[in-house]
């Protein structure tokens, strides 16, 4: 019998518990000290604020490791009843960044941070996440991140994990941490 070619997948991080993000991280690290070529683009998040897998990245590409990210979004949360038109315009911006970088296949993984979240809140729609697994080169990673991962999306993917929360510092007042949380 034939050796079975292993493809890329499509893999779903989402639930109410952290670490998320922080797994895709952890996936992005691991594939760059493989010599994997890694598309990181991060929905909703503007750049006023710098978050310090951004410090990473940079000294990482810096370093001469093969990744690329970008960020998409405002500076401000989006109202998840009333999205604002940047907003929208800054999710379907990086959407479509995706997919021009897709399209080219040059990375072997390609994550899209808060994806989920972004269908959520009607910055973009779940028929514009299925394209986008839809369109994955055959031998590309696809990893997308955020709570409320649609069920559609989910039943496309080939591993979805769930983030469950048990316990939140949070929850006492501890605020969001330097390091930590961003």
């Amino acid at each position: 019998m034939g050796e079975k070619k292993i493809t890329g997948k499509v893999q779903v991080y989402t639930g109410n518990g952290k670490g998320k993000t922080t797994a895709a991280i952890g996936l992005t690290t691991r594939a760059l000290g493989h010599g994997k070529k890694v598309l990181f683009v991060s929905l909703m998040k503007g750049p006023a604020y710098t978050y310090g897998e951004e410090k990473t990245f940079d000294a990482l590409q810096k370093a001469g490791f093969p990744i690329v990210h970008k960020k998409f979004g405002t500076d401000y949360f989006v109202d998840p009843n009333a999205p604002d038109e940047k907003s929208i315009e800054e999710a379907k911006k990086g959407l479509q960044f995706v997919l021009d970088m897709m399209e080219k296949e040059q990375f072997d993984i390609v994550v899209v941070d808060e994806i989920n979240v972004a269908v959520k809140f009607k910055l973009l729609s779940v028929e514009d996440v299925k394209r986008l697994i839809k369109v994955k080169p055959e031998n590309t990673e696809l990893i997308l991140t955020g709570r409320y991962a649609p069920e559609e999306i989910k039943e496309m993917a080939d591993l979805v994990t769930e983030m469950c929360e048990v316990k939140h510092y949070f929850n006492a007042g501890v605020p969001a941490r330097e390091g930590i949380e961003y």
